[in-house]
């Protein structure tokens, strides 16, 4: 897969993994994964799938109709990647944050749906429920910020709040940020993310 990988200050922090939104690439989120985290590395990532030119993670067969056979191969398609990306980089697998937007938060949470310990946390930003009527694995110790608007023209807030409810259930510590930004990533809505992800790494290292 196309992606970009740059090595932190500290490499006892979690990679960043970075899933962009519909037609954005694989640099766009580097400057939301400076704020983040500054130190550590980062693993841009870009979709393999086009939509009228547009790179996505995964076909659609409407607007928020997903093509769940397609979701589902990307999916895998993506978890074997991130070992190979770790072998060639020499980044830990096993201590990875994922930070999506938009199509890109929809990948990262499939990614949660089907692999325990994928992530050790992740930041989905405005994400919708992958898929449903499927079953979990253990989420626990897993934590999971959701960045929601409550205007959002894309997805309803009850997407938001049965998305929250799933994960739970699975075990995952989530925290919900609500702002009236409508679809867009608002400078408040990844302050937020940039410190609950630093709370959450001094609790980590206490």
């Amino acid at each position: 897969m196309i992606h970009v990988f740059h090595k932190g200050k500290d490499v006892t922090k979690p990679t960043l993994v970075l899933f962009h939104g519909t037609g954005g690439n694989e640099q766009d989120l580097l400057p939301l994964a400076g704020l983040l985290s500054p130190d550590s590395s980062v693993l841009g990532i870009r979709g393999n799938v086009l939509e009228n030119g547009m790179p996505r993670f995964f076909r659609r067969l409407a607007e928020g109709v997903f093509d769940e056979a397609d979701l589902i191969f990307r999916t895998h398609e993506i978890k074997q990647f991130l070992g190979d990306a770790a072998a060639q980089h020499g980044f830990d697998a096993n201590n990875l944050v994922a930070v999506g937007y938009s199509n890109g938060a929809n990948i990262a949470g499939s990614l949660l749906f089907h692999y325990k310990d994928v992530f050790r946390a992740a930041i989905l930003l405005h994400p919708m429920v992958p898929l449903r009527n499927v079953e979990l694995p253990s989420l626990d110790g897993a934590s999971i910020f959701i960045g929601a608007g409550t205007n959002d023209p894309l997805i309803a807030s009850s997407e938001t709040e049965d998305l929250e409810s799933i994960l739970q259930k699975a075990g995952a510590e989530v925290t919900t940020h609500w702002g009236n930004q409508g679809h867009r990533l608002s400078v408040a809505e990844a302050e937020a993310a940039r410190d609950w992800l630093q709370i959450r790494s001094t609790s980590t290292n206490a």
